[in-house]
């Protein structure tokens, strides 16, 4: 009979999206004695039961900026006697998407987008001030850092030569930067081990997926302990077209539960035993 000692530590944490959840509770010093972490994600539009991941960059190093950019208000049919932010504004969104194809290098993927522009009720009122925010994206800290710093210059640059002024604010202690997801390259193989014996390596049910620029407050745990994160497949053959993750009409598939509970088991099952084991050689 296989004997396994040690402890499974099970982590309900708040605030995924967004809100940095896992960054509280590592904070908190509920995972100091832990050697490693797992945690999966399912994936509507993959096949039921299939499991998917890969070692080393796994998703992105994210964070969100808003920015405020004042102007002069005013009647629409007299520009002259106004400082038009939407203009300025206008020019801030199309000078932060040369960041990207004109700045980075093309084999080191990034992402800024601007999904938030408001100013202005009324058709023929130029307003005082518009705001706008958006995410950035990058592959390592370093890249990530640069980018903070040239939205908040192409921002305020942009700003002043339409005779503006404008605020850069950066995700704040609510909305903390999320770290670039890194699966340890030792868990890597006992991943593939281990969903292999679950699903089936032979089935070719487990596959190596690549990096995308996706975030996952799962990073924070990696920056202090060995940790993998993974995908399992949960498509539904009647949903020809399954909704995305994020939208309001997204379907979970539930016949992905006894999957994603035996991974999991097995993960840390088979772990344990393993340590166990290793512990018994020395």
């Amino acid at each position: 009979m296989l004997r396994w000692q040690g402890t499974v530590v099970l982590v309900f944490q708040p605030a995924e999206e967004g809100g940095g959840g896992a960054k509280v509770m590592v904070d908190s010093g509920y995972l100091e004695n832990v050697k490693a972490i797992f945690g999966l994600h399912v994936s509507p539009e993959r096949p039921l039961g299939q499991v998917y991941s890969r070692s080393g960059t796994l998703m992105a190093g994210s964070g969100f900026f808003e920015a405020v950019i004042t102007g002069k208000g005013g009647h629409a049919a007299i520009p002259q006697h106004s400082i038009d932010p939407i203009l300025a504004a206008s020019n801030v969104v199309v000078s932060l998407q040369h960041l990207v194809s004109r700045e980075a290098d093309p084999l080191d993927s990034q992402v800024v987008t601007v999904a938030k522009f408001q100013g202005g009720g009324a058709f023929n009122v130029i307003p005082d001030a518009v705001n706008i925010g958006g995410t950035f994206r990058a592959f390592s800290k370093e890249t990530f850092m640069q980018l903070k710093q040239r939205i908040e210059e192409v921002v305020v640059g942009q700003a002043t030569v339409h005779r503006c002024n404008a605020t850069v604010e950066f995700s704040s202690k609510d909305k903390p930067f999320y770290p670039v997801t890194i699966n340890d390259a030792g868990l890597h193989k006992f991943f593939q081990k281990v969903a292999g014996s679950v699903v089936g390596q032979n089935n070719n049910n487990v596959k190596e997926m690549s990096p995308f620029t996706g975030a996952e407050d799962f990073s924070f745990y990696q920056e202090v302990i060995p940790g993998y994160f993974y995908f399992i497949g949960m498509k539904n053959e009647k949903n020809e077209k399954p909704e995305s993750l994020h939208s309001p009409f997204f379907q979970f598939n539930e016949e992905v539960l006894p999957y994603g509970a035996a991974m999991h088991a097995s993960l840390a099952a088979t772990y344990l035993l393993e340590s166990q084991s290793h512990k018994d050689e020395l």
